[in-house]
C-alpha cells in the first residue's frame, strides 16, 4: 500500500472513531430526530437510504498502474435498532448496489515475461517465456448484493460515519485482467474470465446538507479475482476505491 494510501486510510479511521466515541448519556441528548437532527431521526426511523454514486480509484502494488472508474446506484436499510458496545455501539445495516458502468485502465498491449510449471518444464521447477499480454481499457457492469454495514452511533447532528464489508460480482465484455494472449492450451495458460468476484471492506460517512439528504464519501479496498473460473487467475490483489454519492432517505 502507497505512503498516500496510509494517510488517507488513517485519517477515515481516526475521524470515524472520533464521531463515534460518546456516552449512553450523551447519546440521549441528541434527541429523538427532527428538522435540527438529520442523523438522529434517519437512525430513530431507520429509514431506507437509496441514490446515485460515482466510484474511482487506483491499484496497488503489481497492479499500481491499473485505474478503475464506475457509477451506479445504492439501497440500504438498518435492519437493528441501536446497539450498545460502549464506543462501537450503532445500527447494523444491510445494502446493494448496481454499477451499470464499470471501467479498468490498463497498460496498453505489451510483451511480458510469463511463468509456469507442468507441461514441457521439468518437475519441480518453474520455467518462463516471453508472450504477448493483453491490455488498454475493458468495459463492463457489477452488482454488489451484499453490503454489510455497522452506522456508528454518534452525537454530531449531521456526521454520521460507518464501516462495512461487502462481496460483489463483475462482468467485463473482454476476459480480465489482462493476460497471455494465446489458446488456452499453450504452456502457460490461455486466459483470465470475464466474470470476477470483488471482496472489499472500507468506512466512510453521510454529512447530512438537510434533513433525509446526504453527501457521502467512502474509501474502500478492493480485491478481485475470478475463483479461477479461467485458465489463470493474476487477479488485482488489493486497490483503493473512493466512492462519492447523494443519499435520499425514506
Amino acid at each position: 500500500m502507497t505512503r498516500s494510501a496510509r494517510f488517507v486510510l488513517f485519517l477515515l479511521m481516526a475521524g470515524t472513531m472520533m464521531a463515534s466515541a460518546q456516552t449512553p448519556d450523551a447519546a440521549a441528548a441528541s434527541g429523538s430526530g427532527g428538522a435540527d437532527n438529520p442523523v438522529a431521526q434517519v437512525r430513530k426511523d431507520m429509514s431506507w437510504e437509496y441514490g446515485p454514486f460515482v466510484n474511482g480509484g487506483t491499484g496497488l502494488g503489481n497492479r499500481d498502474n491499473f485505474q478503475f472508474l464506475s457509477a451506479g446506484v445504492q439501497v440500504g436499510k438498518p435492519l437493528t435498532p441501536v446497539l450498545r458496545a460502549g464506543i462501537f455501539s450503532g445500527q447494523f445495516e444491510y445494502g446493494v448496489n448496481i454499477m451499470p458502468l464499470w471501467q479498468a485502465y490498463t497498460p496498453a498491449p505489451h510483451e511480458q515475461t510469463f511463468f509456469y510449471t507442468g507441461g514441457n518444464c521439468p518437475a519441480g521447477e518453474e520455467c518462463s517465456f516471453e508472450g504477448p499480454d493483453g491490455g488498454g481499457t475493458y468495459h463492463g457492469v457489477s452488482i454488489t448484493p451484499m453490503i454489510l454495514r455497522w452506522n456508528f452511533l454518534t452525537k454530531s447532528r449531521r456526521f454520521q460515519p460507518w464501516f462495512q464489508g461487502a462481496g460483489g460480482l463483475i462482468y467485463t465484455t473482454h476476459k480480465f485482467p489482462p493476460d497471455l494472449l494465446v489458446p488456452h492450451n499453450t504452456p502457460g495458460g490461455g486466459g483470465t474470465s470475464v466474470w470476477n468476484f470483488s471482496p472489499q471492506g472500507g468506512g466512510g460517512f453521510h454529512y447530512f446538507i438537510r434533513p433525509k439528504r446526504s453527501i457521502d464519501v467512502g474509501v474502500n479496498g478492493v480485491h478481485i479475482s475470478s475463483a479461477s473460473l479461467g485458465d489463470r487467475n493474476p487477479g488485482v490483489n488489493a486497490s483503493i476505491q473512493v466512492q462519492v454519492g447523494y443519499t435520499f432517505w425514506k
